[in-house]
Parts: C-alpha cells; sequence; structure tokens
C-alpha cells in the first residue's frame, strides 16, 4: 500500500471525485488504482472563501514499486506505515507472577490495565472515586445543586478528568511506534465511533465517552483485571533491599488493607494532591513543574464558526469551528487558548471544598450555543512558586479559594465581561450578549480578585490582538469564568529510561499527573509505554 498525503478536494466533492484525484495525483488510470481506504481527513481554512478537505489516503496500485519509483523524493508519496501493534511480552498462560497494580482510572490507568489484561498479567486497579455512572450522579450533584463530593466528581473516579471535557482525541507527542493508533482502535472497540480513526482533529464527547469506559472495564475483567472503586491510597510502603535500593512493596489503602505490590502504575491525574504529598514524604522523587492559569472565555459558536469559516460557516461538513491562539505579553508572560470546545459548556471542576476550579466540556454533537476555550497564563516554579517540589499545589489552592470567595461561597464561579476587564473595572448587573454556561451559576465582579496581576494584565493585552485575529473575540459582552488552574500537573515524578521512579523500583509513574502527558490521547498512550516496561521487567526472570 502506498500513503498518499496533503490531496485537497472542495467540501462537496463526491467519492468519485476522491478517485480521480489520487488517480491524477498518481498520474495513473482508473483501472490502475485497486482500492483506497482514507486514512485520515481535515481541513484547510486559511482561505475562507476557498476551504478545502485535506485527505491522507492509504492506495493499493498496479506496479506498486514502478509508480514509487516515479514519485521518488516526494514526500506526499510514500510506502503506508505499518500502524498496527504488537505487544512486547505476553505472560505463559501458566504464569501465576505477582499481579500488577495501577493507581487510577483515567485515560492513562485504564490504557495501562488494559495492555497488562491483554498480555495476561491479571491487573488490579485501585481508584478513589466510583464507578463512571455513580460518578456522573455525584458531578451533576455539584453543578446542580451545589454539592460536592470529595472523592467522586470530575476529578476523581472512573475515566479520569477526561470523560467530562470535550473527549479531545489528538496530540502532538511524537508517536514513530503509532501508538495512539492503538489507543484509537480500542476505543472504537470499546463504542466510539468509527470516524475518530480518520478525522485529523476526532473527539468523542463526554455521553459516549461514558459508555465506553465501562466497556473497557468489562474487557479489563473479562482478562482477570480486578477493579477496587472507592478504594484511596494513603500509604506506600518502600523498603530498602540488600543491594541498597529503595522498593515499592506495599500499598496502605483507606479500607485499611495491605495490598502487597512489587509492580505499581502510578497514573492518578493531575488533582490527586494528597496522593502527591505522600509520595514525596516517601521519598519518591518530585519536582515542580510549570503550568498555566487563567480562565474560561465563551463566545457564542456562531461567531467563531463565521471568524473561521467565513461563508462556509456551519456547513455540515466543517462542522463547530475551533481556534488556537496565542500572545507574547510584554510583562514576559505568555497568553494562549487551551482545550478549546467547540458548541459545549464550562463546568465546575474543583475535587476540594471551598474552592472553584473551571473546566470546558462538550458532547460529540458539538451542538451548545457556546464554544469555550482556556485563556491561560504561563506560569513558571522559579518565578512564580518557589519552595519546594510542591509548591505550585499550594499556588493553585490559593486562587481556587480566592475564585470560591469571589462567587459567593457557594460554588458559583465569578465572573467578567471582556469590556469591564479591559476597561479596568469589576462587572456588576446583568450580562449581555453573552450567557456564561456555567452551572451552578457565575456572578459578575472583578477577576483580579482571584487571579495575579500579572495574569489579568497579559489577558488584558491580549484580547485585542486576538479579536483582531478572530473577530468578535473581545466584543465586550464576551464573558470570562475564572478560574482555570488544573491545566496541567504542578508536579513531575522524575523517572528513568525504564519508565521506573529514578528512586525507587517497581514504582511507575504515568500519565499527567505525574508529568508525563497532557490530555486524553497522550495520557493513554503513556499508559501503554509504563505498561510494556513494567511487563518487561516482571516476565524477564
Amino acid at each position: 500500500m502506498l500513503r498518499l498525503t496533503d490531496l485537497k478536494l472542495p467540501l462537496d466533492h463526491t467519492p468519485d471525485d476522491l478517485e480521480a484525484a489520487i488517480c491524477a495525483r498518481l498520474g495513473m488510470e482508473r483501472g490502475a488504482l485497486l482500492r483506497h481506504a482514507v486514512a485520515k481527513r481535515g481541513n484547510d481554512a486559511r482561505r475562507k472563501s476557498a476551504i478545502h478537505l485535506v485527505y491522507a489516503v492509504d492506495v493499493a496500485v498496479q506496479d506498486e514499486a514502478h509508480v514509487l519509483a516515479r514519485h521518488a523524493g516526494d514526500k506526499d508519496v510514500r510506502p503506508s506505515p505499518d500502524t498496527a501493534y504488537r505487544f512486547p511480552v505476553m505472560a505463559p498462560a501458566d504464569w501465576n507472577g505477582p499481579r500488577p497494580v495501577v493507581i487510577g482510572a483515567g485515560p492513562c490507568g485504564l490504557m495501562a490495565a488494559l495492555i497488562l489484561a491483554q498480555m495476561g498479567l491479571k491487573p488490579i486497579i485501585i481508584e478513589r472515586g466510583k464507578a463512571v455512572r455513580e460518578r456522573t450522579k455525584d458531578t451533576w450533584a455539584l453543578w446542580r445543586r451545589s454539592v460536592l463530593t470529595p472523592e467522586s466528581n470530575v476529578q476523581f473516579g472512573e475515566g479520569g478528568a477526561g470523560t467530562f471535557s470535550d473527549g479531545k482525541l489528538y496530540s502532538r507527542i511524537k508517536d514513530p511506534r503509532h501508538l495512539g493508533r492503538k489507543v484509537l482502535v480500542e476505543f472504537v472497540k470499546a463504542g466510539a465511533p468509527d470516524d475518530i480513526l480518520t478525522e485529523a482533529h476526532p473527539h468523542i464527547g463526554t455521553f459516549r465517552l461514558v459508555t465506553m469506559v465501562m466497556s473497557m472495564r468489562d474487557t479489563i475483567e473479562a482478562l482477570g483485571g480486578e477493579y477496587r472503586f472507592e478504594t484511596r491510597v494513603d500509604d506506600f510502603e518502600i523498603a530498602t533491599d540488600a543491594a541498597g535500593e529503595r522498593r515499592i512493596c506495599a500499598l496502605h489503602l483507606s479500607d485499611g488493607t495491605v495490598l502487597p505490590a512489587t509492580h505499581v502504575i502510578v497514573a492518578v491525574g493531575h488533582s490527586a494532591r494528597d496522593t502527591f504529598q505522600v509520595l514525596h514524604d516517601r521519598g519518591v522523587h518530585a519536582e515542580a513543574k510549570p503550568f498555566a492559569i487563567g480562565v474560561r472565555i465563551e463566545h457564542p459558536q456562531g461567531w467563531i464558526d463565521r471568524a473561521r469559516y467565513g461563508n462556509f460557516a456551519g456547513n455540515s461538513v466543517l462542522g463547530p469551528a475551533a481556534y488556537a491562539a496565542s500572545h507574547q505579553a510584554r510583562n514576559g508572560r505568555t497568553v494562549y487558548s487551551f482545550c478549546m470546545c467547540p458548541g459545549g459548556r464550562v463546568v465546575a471542576a474543583t475535587s476540594e471544598e471551598g474552592r472553584v476550579v473551571t473546566n470546558g466540556m462538550s458532547q460529540y454533537s458539538r451542538a451548545e450555543f457556546n464554544a469555550n476555550s482556556g485563556l491561560v497564563v504561563d506560569i513558571d516554579p522559579t518565578r512564580d512558586y518557589p519552595g519546594g517540589p510542591l509548591a505550585g499545589i499550594a499556588f493553585q489552592r490559593k486562587w481556587e479559594s480566592l475564585a470560591f470567595t469571589a462567587g459567593g461561597s457557594d460554588y458559583h464561579a465569578p465572573g467578567q465581561k471582556v469590556g469591564d476587564l479591559v476597561a479596568g473595572r469589576a462587572s456588576s448587573g446583568e450580562f449581555g450578549t453573552v450567557v456564561p454556561s456555567y452551572q451552578p451559576g457565575v456572578r459578575l465582579t472583578d477577576l483580579g480578585r482571584c487571579l495575579p496581576d500579572y495574569v489579568i494584565d497579559a489577558i488584558r493585552e491580549a484580547l485585542p490582538v486576538f479579536g483582531r485575529q478572530i473577530p468578535g473575540y473581545d466584543h465586550p459582552d464576551v464573558i470570562m469564568t475564572g478560574v482555570e488552574t488544573r491545566t496541567s500537573s504542578p508536579v513531575r515524578f522524575r523517572r528513568g529510561t525504564d519508565l521506573q521512579s529514578v528512586n525507587t523500583r517497581g514504582l511507575y509513574p504515568a500519565g499527567e499527573g505525574a508529568g508525563y502527558a497532557g490530555g486524553i490521547l497522550s495520557a493513554a498512550v503513556d499508559g501503554i509505554k509504563v505498561a510494556e516496561a513494567l511487563a518487561q521487567e516482571l516476565l524477564k526472570a
């Protein structure tokens, strides 16, 4: 098979047009094309008057060697890559060695557990939150009634934080082994739509993620895996062996039991602050890492569609438009859009009492009225929160607590209109053209009450810049809701080339919480990598 890339066609093309374009691009007759399959489809909207779909297509042709030779040096005509996944090791059928433990059932832990189960290692999955159906009820309780369940919410529970998000499944990570393809294939097996295999920017949406996570759990259990929900790891028992190396040997669980464990994947997500503290207290190497904080900004989706697609706005082939924006402010800070959710809503995402945190979410249809995105500013430990590996947690908590107070101390969020923030005044009165989607609700105020001055100054400078790039972006009635603080983990647990902690054997820090991923797909890919490394270490004897 050949992989043909950067093949552009108009939005209203037919299947015959695609075949004709393939043949024209390769300079051959239609009869020489045996078959073809779309590998990836995106769009090029740089010219709003002439938007095109852009394809990567796998094609089978007569005399493939001749076609390749004729297009030697053409970067858009190459042999199709081998994207098949192959397990590096498999446990023997009679293997009865120690069972690996996976802490956390988010995207990273879920894929790690699945790979371990498929390799015959029967993992034990420890999840502090509830199974996804029950967790969904608790999450809605916060949104609808301001009732927070600290162990079952947007951050904690089966499926992880990604369950209540846009479900974006693309990443810029380097992936020479095509592990992302393995993730997508498993998601489709579990009920995700087939188009995630071919869309350039695939997404699933919350409702489909819920059923998909349940299906993957069924698969893991059928392969001998075991889930323990509503069980938190309260301590890590670490011993020093005869060679002087620190090794994990057991986990102390919240139900009072002690679980012997010699091979443990820690995939707890970016909000497991108590777990970070315990790991640090037990001497597991940790270091502070950069992240970003800011707000969620909302616009009517139609504004974004027109800004991106012009007269093609509303085209069913294109769907709701997304955007990306970045600005280097005069104060040295970078302001950028983050986790943009077309046709979605801003959601309450706190996991701690007395704090307000925002995030964005969409369903698969992306059919709600507003678009939302994080509008965040880079934060660095050396200048913003010096004081040790966990200082970023205290930094986050400070602003989340101030946001709780600014919103009225009942899980309403503080909000401000763009026009008021740019003018340097608090917002009050009624909402204008843009009505916020956050529940339990938004109270207009001054976001300077719950964000650092340098963040507010950088956002104030960036808004008119983005308005020139995206018409309507800085409309005075556009609403910003605070605060967005959980963009990524403020901590990294350093690991070696074998993916084990650099100073604790048998402990595999993984995913977003450990500082090695930033989103569903990258976290899931990291889960595959650590599962493979653990299995190879466990079975090498």
